[in-house]
């Protein structure tokens, strides 16, 4: 167990999840000591090369209010306005704890339709990727101010698991007000046993979980293990701690009590499966023998080794690729729709521009959206 859990804080892609509960405090403000303190976890964690990663919830519990609302609003509407309210308290929050251990906030605002549809998934992939590389510390919340009942996450639990997801994230840590999984609540049954790991969420797993917990926040248990499997089966693994200590990331490298769930798989071999066998490709690519010999060798596809397009696709749908003679070589997620990729067939990397009009990417298909058949 502790090795494993060592292995999962060193990961090289880390996402952190923050309650409100932690975040907030009872009388709807900031907990500034604590978020500061959290900072310096994140500092060190990118001290040791490790890219971070955060979703926060809070901007409701900050929001209502500063509007005038008696209590915490129940009807949709209010709560896009204590949102709206409370998200620019939020994002202004972290922004200075960041830049006080010398980090960059980079506000990101997702809705659950933007980790389905293939074209607005694959540009949050390419954004959280960017920010990433050029050093920044993505701030993630659902977009609350303009998400509906039927495409709301829901919870900020979830939405974790999604972004983990997106960007290929090897471990994810929910903070919450509860430091594992039990086999029942323990606020109400003094016989219930931690669970220190789970290897896979079965049926028995799921009838541990109870229901919401402080008065913040709006996931309980069934939200955490419902992040959990979609994480773990994506290859990404999940560890559940308690959040209010000072230093959390720390408390748990030092020993501090959790639940570790454990990843099926890795997350590059997930993505590459999902490719292979979920999606029908919509187009194909055929290549000149250059290019085929530079996919075999891990390359991305560049538009220059592109002879022909077949077919009508969209940014972000699935395409066969094929070789000269014919062969299916690869299928990927293609980053142009067809009426684009067809004007750049051939197109050497600095041409791109002048032939679309507007600078594209590079690559037709990424390395990291392609898997060889």
């Amino acid at each position: 167990m502790k090795a494993r859990l060592e292995r999962a804080l060193a990961a090289r892609r880390l996402v952190v999840k923050v309650g409100s509960s932690l975040l907030v405090r009872p009388d709807g403000t900031v907990r500034r000591s604590w978020l500061e303190a959290l900072a310096h976890d994140i500092r060190a964690a990118r001290d040791r090369g490790q890219e971070v990663t955060v979703v926060t919830s809070g901007a409701i519990a900050l929001g209502w209010r500063v509007l005038g609302l008696p209590r915490r609003p129940v009807r949709l509407d209010e709560k896009q306005a204590a949102a709206a309210a409370g998200q620019i308290r939020l994002a202004r929050a972290w922004q200075a704890a960041l830049e006080g251990v010398g980090l960059e906030a980079a506000q990101v605002l997702l809705t659950l339709a933007d980790t389905e549809d293939r074209r607005r998934y694959l540009n949050g992939r390419a954004t959280m990727n960017t920010l990433l590389r050029l050093g920044a510390v993505p701030v993630v919340n659902e977009n609350d101010t303009v998400a509906t009942t039927e495409i709301r996450f829901g919870d900020n639990d979830r939405l974790s698991a999604r972004v983990a997801v997106m960007i290929s994230a090897e471990t994810l840590v929910l903070l919450s007000d509860v430091d594992g999984l039990y086999t029942a609540d323990p606020r109400r049954d003094p016989r219930a046993a931690h669970v220190p790991l789970v290897e896979a969420i079965t049926p028995e797993i799921e009838a541990m979980a109870g229901g919401a917990g402080t008065g913040a926040g709006t996931g309980g248990m069934v939200s955490k293990l419902a992040a959990a499997q979609i994480a773990t089966r994506a290859g990404c693994t999940v560890v559940l701690a308690a959040g209010a200590v000072e230093r959390p990331l720390t408390a748990l490298a030092e020993g501090a009590r959790c639940t570790l769930f454990l990843a099926a798989t890795t997350p590059r071999r997930a993505r590459k499966e999902w490719i292979a066998g979920a999606l029908a490709p919509s187009g194909t690519l055929w290549l000149d023998a250059g290019a085929v010999a530079a996919l075999e060798r891990g390359s991305s596809l560049l538009p220059a080794g592109v002879t022909r397009i077949e077919g009508r696709f969209e940014k972000g749908d699935a395409v066969l690729v094929r070789a000269p003679d014919g062969r299916a070589v690869a299928k990927g997620l293609v980053a142009y729709d067809a009426a684009d990729a067809e004007r750049l067939v051939g197109a050497r990397t600095e041409e791109i521009e002048a032939r679309l009009g507007w600078r594209g990417r590079d690559e037709l298909v990424h390395r990291d959206d392609l898997v060889l058949l």
